[in-house]
């Protein structure tokens, strides 16, 4: 799967989307089961998580993505646990800072 990303330009019709080609790889970190609309039984594998522990505020965290599959796999898992590594793009243009000042254009 191509990860897209979109840049907005100043002009809205300038708008175009990039398909990165690089693929990330998926650190899958465990699995479980839907038991009802609320409740995710989950088994997560703490060897697979350690080298992305972040720490901010003295607090220790890990981000992770919890999919719902459309199937139950051979084991009858219907939910995947994988490490989120999406960091933002250093590179992207920023948005232009709006002017706050009460002169109007006309």
């Amino acid at each position: 799967m191509l990860k897209k990303e979109w840049h907005w330009m100043s002009d809205y019709k300038q708008q175009k989307q990039i398909t990165m080609s690089k693929k990330e790889e998926t650190i899958y970190c465990g699995s479980g089961k839907v038991m009802n609309p609320k409740w995710l039984k989950v088994t997560i594998n703490p060897t697979k998580i350690a080298d992305y522990i972040q720490e901010y505020n003295g607090n220790k965290f890990i981000k992770l993505n919890i999919n719902l599959k459309d199937e139950a796999d051979q084991y009858g898992k219907d939910v995947s646990i994988s490490v989120d590594t999406w960091k933002p793009d250093a590179e992207a243009p920023k948005a232009e800072a709006s002017n706050t000042s009460n002169d109007l254009p006309f």
